[in-house]
């Protein structure tokens, strides 16, 4: 940041235009000034691809965005655990805003998968903060080498959707700081996104969007955060406070509402001069770095490069879950049977905000008969879309499956099952696939089953089928990818990056998600997916970092660099040391593996995980090719978050150091004693519960003496204010008419599908979003209806009625 001309440009800047410049122009542009040549610039949706609208204001629906690459959703990507390749879809996305004019695309998603019922966890990269972290440093990296800003999300504790925009999320500091931050620190300390964006919800009783401690202190001091912290578009609740606590810039317009607010602010004292300046000085940068773009000669896109990169990450994003006496890849001239709608009609992205307009589109019926033959291959539709059950199409099925060598099913979750908006209600497939497998019975030892879905689901058939691969939402070019590796001219790759459990009871979060419709304890604490399976030796489907491969791989000479046998590392006179193992392909055709590496401290006197990923590294060897790979630690590796001393602390010990295929596939390990200059902490005995976790146990004391205080009292429904959400009045009469009138809107916003279910998916996040939508955002997203004095005299009709 040049700060003499930003310094100059302040002084020329009258006080209404500051605060203007605080607040959006429309639903997708900041305020620009022509008189200081300052241009409006464009903010739109990713993070998969580019959803930029054809028109004005907000159309969700797909047909109304501009052509666009739909790569792979975020947890197909993690799977990939490739950073360079994220890197280059990061590079690709950023030239496709090059070319429209776009300066800053808004994502990547970095929330942690608390629970796998999360609506959106298919924009969301892992249950690890580690991989998490870096996989959204290399996509940011990627899209800003372009010159176009990013915007990390949803900052923070952002991991369900159920009244997402006014629940109140209460996390103890060692979770946080853990668990729910160290993704978000990770990239900003490896990329420095342009803006960060703030979720909706509370944390601990304040919202994200003004919390001085997330957004002042963590962010901007601790991490040295030096971009734009934008709300999400409807996230900001009290406009002052926001600015104060480092809330840079509120996102849609919200007209001249808040610009005076900020005006009035600065007149009776309640905000200072420097204050504002501080906020407007890093807006006019982010204009001025989104202004050099623009002012470059606009760039092309071969859209077609693009879509073989597009295939290329869906080959790595797809995860081989099973494959009993090496039934794949499957032999040529076999009678193909191709069974279920998904064939012809893939679930290749989620819904919601980030739902983008494909410029081409692979299916999978054609992808198989291009590298099977069109006579090898026959097709049955099975089961319908729309969940309505068919016993036509069971028995076309059926008689399909019984003359058929080979059977390939395509099953998955609608859009109806998972999208932004509504939490999942279960971990099942739709009850109309369930049914047909259910009768294929016979069938199922000659079957493969391809899942398309983006977040983990229940398998009651996995016992019967000799082959699953997990192709997850694998983007415009996933069926190629998916036909490639069933016919084996490609290796899969992929391993997981979340655990899929057995059942939702064995999950340690599963009592307390997604909480009420006021407030959610995270009573587990840092008993989050793998962590918790792990520790507390629960069985589960399939383990976090788990994906087979055509081949196999040996692993050897585990070492650590430059130590004897003692291995002693003395982190008082060392900053890190590096880890080093090979890794050699002892099959017989080419392929990648992703070597894991976790650590576990042998004597904690805290609550620890068995073991933690600290490390990893993919490495792609040709059969007899062996390479080593080093994984570098630091004494953050080793370190707890310590609410004693209020920062990472690393205790002198033993520590096992593992290096394997998945958390429970390890294959080699070795010892360590690490010196550092902290101490062990006393035992906490009031915390008993933390140190042998299992699921439901954590009661109301233990939770309080996690948390160090007792539990919150969440927020009673009555009386009414400007939080109270349209679902909270909706039985009143007034609300009713309130309701009737927003969802009228919002229907109208997100229309524009390509087909009824996804019209369908789209009205039921209409109506989740206005159910949770908070009164003081009607004057922004009710078209006009609603003023702020209206909803303060309706906020006093309402509460002098009664409940």
């Amino acid at each position: 940041m040049n700060s003499t001309i930003i310094q100059n440009l302040l002084n020329q800047l009258t006080l209404e235009e500051k605060a203007q410049l605080c607040t959006g122009k429309d639903f997708w542009h900041l305020h620009g000034n022509e008189r200081l040549n300052l241009p409006s610039i464009m903010l739109t949706d990713g993070p998969h691809g580019l959803r930029k609208q054809a028109g004005e204001g907000d159309h969700v629906g797909l047909n109304d965005s501009v052509k666009a690459t739909c790569f792979p959703t975020a947890s197909g990507l993690a799977a990939t655990w490739n950073l360079e390749l994220i890197e280059q879809m990061g590079v690709a996305l950023g030239k496709e805003c090059r070319a429209e004019n776009v300066s800053v695309l808004l994502g990547p998603g970095v929330n942690l998968k608390r629970h796998p019922l999360g609506g959106r966890n298919f924009e969301y990269f892992s249950e690890d903060p580690l991989l998490s972290g870096q996989l959204s440093a290399a996509w940011i990296n990627g899209v800003q080498s372009q010159k176009v800003g990013t915007s990390l999300k949803h900052y923070a504790v952002n991991n369900h959707e159920n009244c997402r925009m006014t629940v109140d999320a209460i996390v103890d500091e060692r979770t946080l700081r853990e668990i729910y931050l160290p993704a978000f620190e990770i990239a900003v300390k490896q990329s420095q996104p342009w803006t960060i964006m703030s979720s909706y919800n509370l944390v601990n009783g304040i919202y994200a969007s003004e919390h001085p401690v997330l957004l002042d202190e963590i962010l901007y001091k601790q991490w040295n955060f030096q971009g734009v912290l934008v709300t999400d578009w409807g996230a900001n609740s009290d406009r002052v406070a926001g600015l104060k606590a480092g809330q840079t810039l509120e996102m849609p317009s919200s007209g001249d509402l808040n610009t005076n607010k900020i005006l009035k602010a600065i007149t009776d004292g309640n905000l200072s001069l420097k204050e504002l300046d501080d906020s407007v000085a890093l807006l006019l940068n982010l204009i001025l770095k989104s202004k050099a773009a623009l002012d470059e000669t606009q760039i092309t896109v071969n859209l077609e490069d693009h879509h073989k990169l597009a295939a290329k990450i869906a080959e790595q994003t797809a995860v081989l879950l099973k494959n009993d006496n090496q039934f794949l890849p499957l032999t040529q001239n076999k009678k193909i049977a191709v069974i279920g709608e998904f064939a012809k009609a893939p679930r290749y992205q989620g819904a919601g905000s980030s739902k983008i307009n494909p410029f081409k589109l692979e299916t999978p019926l054609e992808e198989l008969e291009n590298v099977f033959g069109k006579n090898n291959i026959q097709y049955a539709q099975g089961f319908s879309l729309n969940d309505e059950t068919s016993q036509t199409l069971i028995d076309e099925a059926l008689h399909l499956a019984e003359q058929s060598d080979v059977v390939i099913f395509f099953a998955g979750l609608t859009p109806k099952y998972e999208s932004e908006g509504f939490d999942r209600k279960h971990l099942d497939l739709p009850q109309v696939q369930l049914t047909l497998i259910e009768a294929m019975q016979p069938y199922l030892n000659k079957t493969v089953m391809v899942l398309q879905n983006g977040a983990p689901i229940l398998m009651p058939f996995a016992d019967s089928v000799p082959a699953i691969l997990e192709a997850y939402l694998g983007g415009q070019a996933g069926a190629s990818a998916i036909a490639n590796i069933l016919k084996g001219s490609v290796n899969p790759s992929g391993k997981l990056a979340e655990t899929f459990p057995l059942n939702l009871e064995s999950i340690a979060s599963d009592a307390n998600f997604p909480g009420t419709n006021k407030q959610v304890q995270y009573r587990e604490g840092i008993w989050v997916g793998y962590r918790y399976f792990d520790t507390a030796d629960q069985p589960v489907l399939f383990p976090f970092g788990h994906g087979l491969s055509y081949t196999q791989f040996e692993y050897s000479d585990l070492v650590i660099e430059g130590f004897d046998d003692r291995q002693m590392i003395d982190f008082t006179k060392n900053d890190s040391f590096k880890v080093k193992v090979t890794v050699k392909n002892i099959g017989d055709v080419f392929g990648a593996e992703i070597v894991q590496l976790y650590i576990a401290q042998q004597n904690p006197s805290v609550p620890r995980p068995n073991k933690e990923l600290k490390g990893y590294g993919k490495v792609f060897l040709e059969p007899g090719e062996s390479q080593e790979i080093t994984i570098k630690l630091t004494i953050r590796d080793f370190s707890y978050w310590s609410t004693v001393d209020n920062n990472w602390n690393a205790p002198s010990d033993v520590y096992n150091i593992q290096v394997g295929a998945s958390i429970n596939d390890i294959k080699d390990s070795c010892e360590i004693t690490i010196e550092t200059n902290a101490l062990s902490e006393e035992r906490a005995t009031d915390l008993d519960v933390y140190f042998s976790p299992k699921a439901g146990q954590f009661d109301d004391q233990s939770f309080a003496n996690l948390l160090g205080y007792e539990i919150p009292k969440e927020m009673p429904v009555f009386p009414y204010h400007f939080n109270s959400t349209i679902g909270d009045i909706a039985h009143t009469e007034a609300g009713k008419e309130v309701f009737d009138k927003t969802i009228f809107v919002f229907t109208k916003m997100f229309a524009g599908d390509e087909n009824s279910e996804a019209a369908k998916a789209s009205l039921l996040m209409a109506k989740a979003l206005v159910d949770d939508m908070p009164l003081r955002n009607l004057p922004i997203f009710g078209d006009g209806q609603f003023s702020e004095p209206m909803l303060e005299q309706l906020i006093i009709d309402l509460n002098k009625a009664g409940v």
